[in-house]
Formats: C-alpha cells, structure tokens, sequence
C-alpha cells in the first residue's frame, strides 16, 4: 500500500505542475502574445524553468497542448461541414472558426502559418489535420463551382492567415473587422458567375 502511494504522488504532484503551467502560459500568452517569457510563465505556476521544460521542451510544445483542442475542433468541424452543409456555407462558416481560433493569442498566426509547412514542428501533426479538412471544404466548393478554379489550399490558406495577421496586428479588435476583412476575401475566391 504505502510502496502504491508513494509511486503515485510524484504523477499527482507532476499532473499539478503541467495543469498549472498550462493555465499562467494560457494566461500569459493572451496578455502578451506568444513571445511571452517562459520564466515568468514558470515563475507564474509556482515552478522552476526545468519543470517547464520536462514538461514542455520548447515554447512550439506549450502551445501544442493549448491549442491541440482547438485544432482538433476544427478538423472535426470541417469533416461534419463536408456533409451537413452546402459547399459554400460550409467552407465560410469553417474559415470564420478558423480564423477565432488563429487569433487566440497574439502572434498565433505567424506559428501556425510556419507549422503548415514544418513537419518537424510540435504542432505540425494537429495543424495538418485542421488543414486536411478545410483543404476539403475548399476542394467541394470549387467544383460546385462556388470557388475559383485557381484558388488554390496554399493561397486560400494564406489569405485566411493574412485575414487572422491583419486583426491582431490592429487597434480594432473587433469580430466585425474580422467579417469584414473575410467579406473582401469571400469575394475575390468567387467566380463572377457564382451566386451571391
């Protein structure tokens, strides 16, 4: 019995350390992007900065398990718009939830844009399958003939970005910026013959 608790308590006490963690880096990097200091994320959890690492090797890795969930989200929402929704609505209704997800914290869109094209990236493996299912969504709308033919997944994916880049650099945080700037870009992926 005591051999069994005493096993335990150092998972308990670790399992304590990387929930902590994890919350003052959610914390941190939603007041100050995801250039904030690793120390003071450590500092904030009550940990040294080698907790932080066995816990988390690099910064790519804290934000793989923030963001792991949201990315997962949205391959399974991509995947369920493949079939309940109609092609257009459902790549637009996607592109909005991709972008509240890009811009949870500041400089997010920079990370995911370098992990799309880095397999050796911690968040590769999550961002391929967010990826995967909007490229699906893309490739249904375009031969419904709702999308351009020569509008490609690297380019829909970069105006996307560009959309989720322009909002966090801006004073205007608001979600009608958002609408409005992916308005402009919903209009220039359609053909002139699709209906509006």
């Amino acid at each position: 019995m005591d051999d069994t608790t005493t096993t335990r308590l150092p998972r308990a006490d670790a399992r304590r350390n990387r929930e902590r963690l994890l919350a003052e880096a959610r914390a941190s990097f939603a007041e100050h992007g995801t250039d904030a200091s690793l120390e003071e994320i450590a500092a904030g959890a009550g940990v040294g900065i080698g907790t932080l690492y066995r816990h988390f090797p690099s910064r790519q890795h804290l934000l793989e398990a923030l963001l792991r969930e949201h990315f997962d989200a949205l391959g399974a929402t991509g995947r369920e718009l493949v079939t309940s929704r109609a092609p257009w609505p459902a790549l637009t209704e996607w592109t909005r939830a991709f972008v509240a997800a890009t811009t949870t914290f500041r400089g997010l869109t920079g990370e995911v844009a370098h992990t799309l094209d880095h397999a050796d990236s911690s968040l590769h493996a999550a961002c391929l399958a967010m990826r995967e299912a909007g490229e699906a969504l893309l490739d249904r709308a375009r031969d419904a003939g709702e999308v351009r033919p020569d509008v490609g997944t690297t380019d829909f994916f970069l105006l996307v970005s560009g959309v989720a880049w322009a909002h966090e650099q801006g004073r205007d945080a608001s979600a009608d910026r958002i609408d409005r700037l992916l308005a402009v870009v919903f209009a220039g992926i359609r053909p002139t013959t699709a209906a509006h």
